[in-house]
Parts: C-alpha cells; structure tokens; sequence
C-alpha cells in the first residue's frame, strides 16, 4: 500500500501573533470545508522572540470570530532551520522576514514564498502589519484571497 505523502505550510511573519497565525487559521479553515485535513498540515512563527507561547493578537481573533473560523492549538514561536526539512512550503509576509529566515542556517537555500506573490493583481506587494496599521480587516481579506489560491495551488501541484 502505497503512503501518501503530507503537503506542509508554515506561514512566517515578525511576532507571530496577527498576520501568521491569521494566515495559519483561513487555510486550516480552507483545507477542513475541502476535506483535506488528513492530506495538508499548517503552522505559523515568527522571526521576533517577543510573544513565544502567546495566543495570537486580540484583533487578530476578533476578525476569525467574526468570520466564523476556529484559532484553536495557535500560539506564537520561533521560526528555526529545522522547519526547511519539514515544510515543503515556507510563505513569508515581507521582505524583511524572509530576510530575516534566510538568516538562519540552512536558509539562505530555502525555497520562499512571499504571501503577495499569491495575489499578482494587488497592488500591495508586502502584507502590511495590523500591528502597527489597526487594520486587521485589510489583512484578513488578503488572507482569505491568497490562501484560497494557495490551496488551489497545492491540490493542482501536490495532490
């Protein structure tokens, strides 16, 4: 009997706490109506040591609530080399922590992703963070767009 092979995700932003984890809950989302749990694992960290074991933001939770997606089991940490031998897909925020993971040993041959290559028609090539901006809402929306295509990306390359 032939055993299928698990497709990973790890999304990466600084704290681990807003754009990641909210990135981490829509795909688990994604993957569960589309029945795939069993075939494709996500997780989120950060490249910032700030909120290790920190549930994510509050706004953060507030817009999954609001959309009815479930966060639970989600909390904030690190991002290390020993996650390029287990994530077939590593997506990044920003620049500047995919700079930041490249940093790390091993990962200046990482294959990347940054989240806004998903969505080539936006004119945002950076997912801003709700951190700093409050709009919690403007990432939430990106998150559902790019996972949406993600997904579709992985049941079309890996499954």
């Amino acid at each position: 009997m032939e055993v299928e092979e698990i497709v990973s995700v790890l999304f990466v932003c600084l704290g681990n706490i807003c754009r990641s984890p909210m990135a981490e809950a829509v795909l688990r989302h994604k993957i569960n109506d589309r029945g795939l749990s069993q075939k494709i694992v996500v997780d989120s960290a950060g490249t910032g040591d700030w909120h290790i074991g920190k549930p994510p933001h509050e706004g953060t939770l507030q817009i999954l609530d609001l959309n009815g997606i479930g966060y639970e089991g989600v909390r904030a940490r690190l991002v290390d080399s020993g996650d390029f031998d287990k994530f077939d897909y590593i997506v990044c925020m920003d620049k500047s922590n995919g700079s930041n993971v490249r940093k790390l040993p091993g990962g200046e041959e990482a294959e990347l992703l940054y989240f806004m290559d998903l969505l080539p028609d936006e004119e945002l090539r950076e997912v801003p963070d709700p951190y700093f901006t409050g709009n919690f809402e403007q990432v939430y929306d990106l998150m559902n767009a790019g996972c949406t295509v993600l997904l579709d990306n992985i049941i079309r390359e890996k499954l």
